[in-house]
Formats: C-alpha cells, structure tokens, sequence
C-alpha cells in the first residue's frame, strides 16, 4: 500500500472518531440555546422574569409560534445563502487574479 493511501485511511479513520468522540463523551448532557442562557442570566440580575421587548414578525403574521422545523429550515436557507455569498466573493477574487494575469502576459 503506498503511503498516500495510508496516509488517507489514518485521516478517514480520525475524522470518524472526531464525530463518533462527542456520541459517547457527552452522554446525557443537555444543551440550550443562547436565548435561554441569556434569559436566565437577565433574570438572576433582574430577579424577576424576563420579558422579551418585541415578537417576532413571521409569530406576528400567523399568530402563534413556529414548528420547530420551520425555524430550522429558515436557519439552514439563512446558511445556505450567506455561504453562496462567501463562496461567490472567493471564486470572484480567485477568477480576477487568473485572468488579471493572463492580460499582461
């Protein structure tokens, strides 16, 4: 076997128990959203319940609060866009500086 195929396989094999560590490290643990955690500490400062200043526009239009799943496909579409935004600023810069070359040649 040559020794980038070796080289590739020990990657492939770390990158499994980089994603798998977390599985079985953190067993139970409970996670919560910034939202919360900043409600909480409001509230320990305050002494009294926080409430927010404002709903949001989509829970005003429909007159409840969105699924969970709604909330996460805007998250993901938000995601999705401002990585095409990225992406399209690099390929812009990359496609400048090749072909600003190719013109003084």
């Amino acid at each position: 076997m040559c020794k980038s195929k070796k080289a590739a396989l020990i990657l492939i094999a770390l990158i499994c128990l980089i994603a798998l560590f977390p599985l079985f490290a953190l067993k139970g643990a409970e996670f919560g959203g910034s939202d919360d955690a900043a409600s909480q500490v409001v509230e320990s400062i305050q002494g009294d319940s926080y409430e927010p200043w404002f709903t949001p526009v989509l829970e005003t239009l429909i007159g409840g609060e969105l699924p969970g799943e709604i909330e996460s496909l805007f998250f993901c579409v938000q995601t999705g866009i401002g990585v095409g935004i990225i992406a399209y600023g690099f390929g812009y810069l990359a496609a400048r500086k090749k072909y600003k070359g190719d013109n003084q040649a």
